[in-house]
């Protein structure tokens, strides 16, 4: 055990967060904090922490025992390099090493036997201790943190006050790793990450040899990384075993057995109730009256309590205006910064129902080629050009102009939402944590996340055909998150995404964009096609030894099923007379692509849906087969009805699930096939 935090109860005013939450972090468990927006969940990391008071329980820690906590919000300040400023978070590998050189200092110069024998032994000690914290590598360790965390090498001598608010962020969660506390209480530290920097960070924390409690709103994150939950409802806190996917099945089973358990209950109830309004002044039934009575009473005392389930808002969005086919164009555009080239001679369409998702590291461009698709800023060289009817609308978290200060949160959608009545605001509202009489603050009071959060909302009232979204998630909680992707899913029309969440890019998109290298590359398939294609590209360039992954990219572009580069190399290998499709060509195809991938995303979801109720349906009727073998089960006749009116009604429904679940997965095949 490092940490235990037994029995916690808090309050705020007269609203009770939690009672009696017990959480025990041993070494190499990884528990990811879930529940609802306001559950307490940050409260918790700082009860921890020690940051923040509890009213009843205890926090009790391990002997020596160190903690890291990365907050939401970090400000570094001071003329440090984002190298020195995470090196000198070291402070107990710092102070070792300032006490193995004191020690050296006096050790030669002791003549005394028994205090030099006390000194190398202390030294000897100081020595271990330093070489397991890593303080030989220490430089080598912060290098590779930050790099994993996708700084470029060049800006590492950097000022770290001179970074943005979330590079800085990055800063401080690499002084905390390069620190490896015993524990590690991690508050969102995904939200600032690009896609290959969650990648590395799961790895991370996936071979920490402490004990890791984090807050994350990134269900793959989660999934790959975490192997306990703590979930925060119903103002307790319940603990699971496995990832975040396995908490949801355990989570779901176990609320079914609560709610057959309470019905059972309430079945019981219900038969004493009119036996004894029956019965009551019968002198001859006094004796079994009493009896049920006292039964009733106890059941009554143990009654099963069904926890509150939060109301799942389903949002779909307004149809955008028809554009037409094509939706914006690049050709040849090239973007620099003096004497920094992001890009040269970029070339590709987006089309209507394109939902595009923009990947690769971080200071490659991604954000710069969203800002050429909205015009926020201007080709060096070249020409965009947008198609038919297209308008188009940019979210990102530090271009929140549009909002007036002077309106409340209910105003500022009253502003865009014509046609909508209160509640219908007040119910888009609540999906992004808006409650209550929060709908009544003024613009100029709320956070940046807040800010962010109405941002959203807002675009998600008329959508312009054109949804250019710069990390949406930030900010929200994981039903915003069920939410947005929803909406995102059935949205008519084009979207391009940058975000770190791996589900909802996953969920969104049907066409990626890979920006690295001064290349950009276009891959004509959802994310899974996009990872296969990156992996076979960087085989082949290993295994050619020497050959650029540009030129692999470029050879891609001859075969029908491979990605599409639009490097400047594939235009010239355009202008050589190679095999490149024509623009008409790669339409066609990526409209037989969009419409396969909407079958395919019908089809796979009622199969999830099928296959969810005929788990637990097969086990059910397994059940029932044993019980019926029992002859117990015959004595009592009002038990056997039951079953045998819910084993009837099995043995209907089972072979309709299994005759659509075979006919789902054989029109899966086709359009695979197709």
């Amino acid at each position: 055990m490092i940490v235990l935090a037994d029995k916690i109860s808090k309050s705020f005013g007269g609203r009770t967060l939690y009672s009696g939450a017990t959480l025990q972090l041993n070494a190499q468990e990884r528990w990811a904090l879930v529940g609802p927006n306001g559950a307490g969940k940050t409260t918790l990391l700082k009860i921890i922490m020690g940051q923040e008071s509890y009213d009843e329980g205890s926090v009790s820690f391990a002997r020596g025992a160190s903690l890291g906590y990365l907050e939401q919000e970090n400000k570094l300040a001071g003329k440090k390099s984002a190298l020195d400023e995470v090196m000198d978070s070291a402070t107990e590998i710092k102070t070792l090493a300032k006490r193995i050189a004191q020690l050296e200092q006096q050790i030669s110069v002791t003549t005394d036997e028994a205090l030099l024998t006390g000194m190398l032994e202390e030294y000897g000690r100081a020595q271990d201790r330093f070489e397991h914290a890593g303080g030989y590598e220490l430089e080598s360790r912060a290098r590779q943190i930050l790099c994993g965390l996708g700084f470029p090498v060049e800006d590492l001598n950097k000022p770290a006050k001179d970074f943005s608010g979330g590079w800085q962020m990055r800063i401080a969660l690499s002084k905390l790793l390069l620190r490896h506390p015993d524990v590690l209480l991690l508050d969102e530290p995904t939200n600032h990450l690009d896609l290959e920097s969650v990648r590395w960070l799961e790895s991370f924390l996936s071979n920490y040899d402490g004990a890791v409690l984090l807050v994350s709103h990134d269900r793959s994150f989660m999934d790959a990384c975490v192997n306990h939950v703590a979930a925060l409802e119903n103002r307790s806190l319940v603990t699971y075993t496995g990832n975040y996917s396995s908490y949801l099945q355990q989570r779901s089973a176990n609320l079914e057995q609560l709610r057959a358990k309470r019905a059972a209950q309430e079945r019981d109830i219900a038969h004493m109730e009119v036996f004894i309004e029956k019965f009551r002044y019968k002198p001859t039934k006094a004796k079994q009256v009493q009896e049920r009575v006292k039964k009733l009473e106890k059941i009554k005392e143990e009654l099963v309590v069904l926890p509150e389930q939060a109301k799942h808002v389903h949002f779909r969005f307004p149809e955008p205006p028809r554009t037409g086919d094509s939706v914006i164009t690049l050709n040849k555009v090239t973007k620099a910064y003096g004497d920094n080239l992001v890009y040269k001679d970029v070339d590709f369409t987006l089309y209507r129902g394109d939902h595009v998702a923009l990947v690769g590291p971080n200071g490659a461009g991604k954000s710069t080629l969203m800002k050429l698709i909205v015009a926020h800023t201007k080709p060096t060289a070249g020409s965009i050009e947008l198609g038919q009817n297209v308008s188009s609308s940019y979210y990102a978290q530090h271009q929140l102009e549009t909002l007036t200060a002077s309106h409340t949160v209910l105003g500022e959608m009253d502003s865009v939402a014509t046609g909508w009545t209160t509640s219908e605001e007040r119910r888009l509202l609540g999906a992004f944590l808006f409650h209550g009489d929060d709908v009544e603050k003024r613009v100029s009071v709320l956070s940046g996340g807040e800010r962010a959060r109405l941002a959203l909302a807002k675009m998600l009232v008329a959508p312009d055909p054109l949804l250019c979204l710069d990390e949406p998630t930030n900010h929200l909680d994981i039903d915003s998150v069920q939410v947005l992707e929803e909406a995102l899913q059935s949205f008519a029309g084009t979207i391009v995404l940058i975000s770190h969440d791996e589900h909802l890019v996953r969920a969104i998109a049907n066409k990626v964009i890979d920006v690295r290298d001064g290349k950009v590359t276009v891959y004509d398939g959802d994310y899974e096609y996009y990872l296969f294609k990156r992996a076979e590209l960087e085989a082949r360039a290993a295994g050619e030894q020497g050959i650029s992954v540009g030129i692999s990219a470029t050879q891609a572009t001859q075969k029908p099923t491979q990605a599409t580069s639009v490097s400047s190399t594939a235009l010239s290998a355009a202008s050589q007379g190679r095999n490149v499709k024509t623009k008409e060509q790669r339409r066609a195809e990526a409209e037989a692509r969009n419409a396969a991938h909407k079958k395919l995303s019908g089809t796979k979801k009622r199969l999830r849906e099928i296959e969810a109720a005929l788990e637990p349906a097969q086990l059910r009727y397994k059940q029932l087969m044993e019980l019926m073998a029992s002859e117990e089960l015959y004595a009592d006749a009002d038990k056997f009805d039951k079953a045998m009116s819910e084993y009837t009604a099995l043995s209907k429904k089972i072979p309709i699930l299994e005759e659509e679940w075979l006919e789902l997965q054989a029109k899966l095949e086709e359009v695979q096939l197709e």
